[in-house]
């Protein structure tokens, strides 16, 4: 099972054009499995597939730290059908690079999302037309809001794309928010990276927005630019694929926080 795992989830090579390969010609392997259950085991709860452990592509169980998101992730196996479709699998590939990069690098990651305190996606903003300023405001000024109230963070934002240098106290303030828990930094680190905003991922994390004002906030100039020059279908279908990405790691938010 360990060689299939690892040929369904494995990391993309690093060759570009075997990549891009890949990614149009994926190879689905046929679901070999009849049940996809949890098992206790200890302090963790275990993915088993009829019985047996299911392991990340380096070989180490695939667990969770609640029982909730096991389940979930045996939902996710549950759910194939005649073939198994890692694309269909986010929270378990989620999960993947948890417990095979996360728990072993935790100052790598954190420093990897301090480093868009540097340019964060609220801080900058269009000097024209007045009806996107106007929308970033409404999207970007809340998350502003909620960091100067409940991290003690006041970030000053700026028309253009000049960079400036924010607060050192509040550059330190945002950096004690960020999770050292491997689960909760590694969903962090995942909305991150897929809204371009840390202040976005904190001010979910910190119940200030919803998943789906989150992800509206990281798209404002792109649903602007659509509403001007039209719909781009498969930009539209690229980004359905990341808002699933981003409702797993919200899951593993919201659940770790309960």
């Amino acid at each position: 099972m360990r060689d299939l795992i690892e040929s369904l989830f494995d990391s993309d090579p690093l060759d570009p054009m075997e990549a891009a390969r890949r990614a149009t010609h994926p190879r689905l392997r046929r679901r070999f499995y009849e049940l996809a259950t949890v098992e206790n085991d200890t302090d963790e709860f275990r993915v088993t597939l009829d019985g047996r452990a299911v392991r990340t592509p380096a070989g180490r169980p695939l667990v969770a730290p609640t029982c909730t998101l096991a389940e979930a992730l045996a939902a996710e196996w549950a759910a194939q059908r005649d073939v198994i479709d890692p694309a269909k699998m986010p929270l378990t590939r989620l999960a993947n690079t948890i417990l095979d990069g996360v728990t072993h690098s935790c100052p790598q990651v954190v420093a990897e999302v301090e480093k868009y305190l540097a340019c964060d996606l609220v801080f900058y903003r269009a000097e024209r037309p007045q009806g996107l300023v106007e929308r970033q405001a409404a999207a970007w000024d809340l998350v502003l809001a909620w960091a100067n109230t409940s991290l003690g963070a006041r970030f000053e934002p700026v028309q253009g794309m000049m960079h400036v240098a924010q607060s050192a106290e509040a550059l330190a303030a945002t950096r004690d928010a960020i999770p050292r828990d491997p689960w909760r930094l590694g969903a962090l680190h995942a909305i991150t990276t897929l809204t371009g905003s840390v202040l976005i991922a904190l001010a979910f994390a910190g119940g200030a927005i919803s998943v789906e004002q989150a992800w509206s906030a990281a798209h404002v100039d792109e649903d602007w630019n659509m509403e001007q020059w039209g719909r781009d279908e498969l930009a539209l279908e690229q980004r359905a694929y990341r808002f699933a990405e981003m409702q797993a790691a919200a899951a593993v938010l919201l659940e770790m926080d309960r």
